[in-house]
């Protein structure tokens, strides 16, 4: 791990990741730590030397020029730093996932990790489902058997096999400790091309529930109706597309109960309250 700058003692660290690449169906969660990291004016402290992990055939650099002209930017892995008003912090990692030498990588991550103080991590990814665009994007959560997460009532993971470097670092993280929270946001499979502004969004939002702490959304919410709408406009020019997102649709309305619909738009009403400070109606 390069350290970039000095990092002072850091307040109640919490770590939020995401890693392009398999983990980021529709780029959804690498761009919510693009988005915090410029909402919340985060500096990079360190970053990964990519020579051991990266294979540049596969994961090429890049030739991008600026002020001072041309320079290459290699794959890797950063971290940044960003004071919240709270006082605490907030340790961002956004990453591509390794070519090689998984266990290596991770355990440098964890390394540097422990040294800033870090014992909870949020982890993020999103994949392709079955779901369709026109309803809430599905968020699915795992945790270590911590508390750490359990009020968020997430959708509880059943996945099992192959998996990418976001399930080896959390266990990785929960095995030195940590407590840990990977969210995972369902994008549509038939619209799976980035960016996916309402996947991120839902990220988000759970993102803001897990720190207590109230996230400027921009622009996402108007871009992730914008986005909802240019898809609708699409399936109405294809009627087999449009009779499978009906389908889609049935299936996921037929799984939800009114009454659990209605439970949980009065938790997420009482969350929004006291991110804001304000009690919920008794």
């Amino acid at each position: 791990m390069l350290e970039l700058d000095s990092v002072p003692a850091l307040d109640r660290p919490v770590l939020v990741a995401a890693f392009e690449g398999w983990n980021d169906a529709g780029e959804a969660a690498s761009a919510v730590i693009a988005h915090l990291a410029e909402s919340w004016g985060a500096r990079q402290i360190a970053e990964i030397d990519p020579e051991d992990y990266y294979d540049f055939q596969v994961t090429r650099p890049r030739v991008e020029r600026d002020g001072d002209g041309r320079k290459i930017v290699w794959p890797t892995t950063r971290i940044f730093v960003a004071r919240l008003d709270s006082g605490r912090d907030v340790v961002l990692l956004h990453g591509i996932e390794p070519n090689m030498r998984w266990r290596g990588f991770c355990r440098e991550i964890t390394d540097y990790l422990a040294r800033l103080g870090v014992r909870s991590a949020v982890l993020l990814g999103a994949l392709l489902a079955d779901a369709p665009h026109t309803r809430p994007v599905p968020v699915s959560g795992s945790g270590g058997g911590s508390t750490f997460g359990d009020d968020l009532s997430l959708e509880p993971s059943s996945y099992e096999g192959p998996t990418g470097i976001l399930g080896v670092l959390q266990d990785r993280l929960e095995d030195g400790g940590v407590e840990t929270v990977a969210l995972w946001a369902q994008v549509p499979h038939y619209v799976s091309s980035p960016p996916n502004p309402k996947a991120t969004l839902a990220l988000l939002r759970r993102v803001e529930d897990l720190l207590d702490v109230p996230v400027p959304l921009g622009e996402l919410p108007e871009q992730s109706r914008a986005w909802e709408d240019g898809v609708n406009e699409l399936a109405e020019q294809d009627s087999e597309v449009a009779e499978y997102v009906r389908t889609l649709e049935e299936a996921k309305d037929a799984t939800e109960l009114p009454e659990a619909t209605g439970e949980s738009i009065a938790r997420e009403f009482e969350r929004y309250l006291r991110r804001r400070g304000m009690e919920p109606p008794v």
